[in-house]
């Protein structure tokens, strides 16, 4: 795909994180130049200099196509931008962007969940703080390390059509395959929630209370999912998709996601590494509120907010949904 015509050749990627270094390698290996920010000068030159990457991702070289950058405006000369920051600090990141960004340039937010003060998903937030750029939304299945080690990943793109195309020509390969849409509500939507879904799922490891509770209490956060989106006006087919159901798949089953090995300690009553971030902490009273403004129930998201606040116990979680009256699927 990095032949495509039209397809962008030079991508900055801003944040230089584990999943921002990922997606700055396969950049690189589909064919770009890239740009590469992060706001500590000192370890951005010394990413340059030994060619290291993140310490999430040991052992990977730094291809020669990817510039270590400390200089924001540097970075938003590029084509395209990938905005690969944690979702609480995304407003402040586009704000620090907006003097050196032109408009009509295509801004693709890859992170995942909800802005906590103001309920807004990751698109809305973009929109609403630098509405002259085009909009786009990365999701899916992918742990940077799989990525980054060029190991069979596919996700979504969602931006306007023409956009979305050449984004997938400029970051498809042989390991990476980006699927369009123009669906940038269901992308973001179930990028977010699932993060919420995979606390719930870790917690019921972290209780032990089964492989068959796990299964129900995934497919019900899914019919949950579901509901909220239609309500927003996601399609179902991209809820349905590698960034609703094959990411809330992937975060919620594997204890390589940071969400999942949260709800784990929590399960198992470990206070869990503060170091790590679980976005779904932040996501999880935003997802509950957000729905409440469109009078949709979210009874498992609503239980994992409240054990996060300390408002339910893990004792009584379990009795509280399953004496929820019974009803049809």
């Amino acid at each position: 795909m990095s032949g495509s015509p039209g397809a962008y050749r030079q991508i900055g990627i801003i944040g230089a994180g584990a999943w921002g270094t990922a997606l700055a390698i396969i950049a690189a290996f589909a064919g770009c130049q890239v740009r590469l920010w992060g706001r500590n000068g000192p370890r951005m030159e010394e990413m340059a200099r030994r060619r290291s990457v993140h310490p999430a991702l040991p052992g990977i070289r730094l291809p020669d196509a990817v510039v270590p950058t400390s200089e924001l405006a540097e970075v938003c000369t590029c084509e395209a931008l990938l905005l690969a920051v944690p979702a609480q600090h995304l407003r402040s990141t586009i704000l620090a962007m907006k003097p050196f960004v032109r408009p009509g340039l295509p801004a693709v937010v890859c992170a995942k969940g909800i802005e906590l003060e103001s309920g807004l998903l990751m698109n809305e937030v973009l929109q609403q703080s630098a509405p002259d750029l085009s909009p786009a939304m990365l999701s899916g299945p992918s742990f940077a390390r799989d990525v980054a080690l060029g190991l069979p990943t596919a996700v979504t793109i969602a931006a306007q059509t023409g956009i979305a195309e050449r984004l997938q020509g400029a970051l498809g390969s042989s390991s990476f395959r980006p699927y369009v849409s123009d669906d940038l509500i269901g992308v973001a939507l179930g990028g977010a929630a699932k993060n919420v879904y995979a606390i719930a799922c870790g917690i019921v490891e972290g209780l032990h209370l089964g492989e068959s509770a796990r299964a129900a209490l995934l497919a019900r956060a899914f019919a949950e999912l579901t509901r909220l989106g239609e309500a927003l006006g996601a399609r179902r087919e991209t809820l349905m998709g590698l960034s609703g159901l094959g990411d809330l798949v992937l975060t919620a089953t594997s204890r390589t996601s940071r969400n999942f090995s949260r709800g784990i300690a929590i399960g198992e009553r470990r206070s869990g590494s503060p170091h790590t971030l679980a976005e779904g902490v932040y996501t999880a009273p935003a997802l509950v509120t957000r729905a409440q403004r469109h009078g949709i129930e979210l009874p498992i998201a609503e239980a994992v907010a409240d054990i996060l606040s300390g408002n339910l116990a893990l004792e009584l979680a379990e009795a509280r949904l399953m004496q929820r009256p019974l009803k049809a699927e």
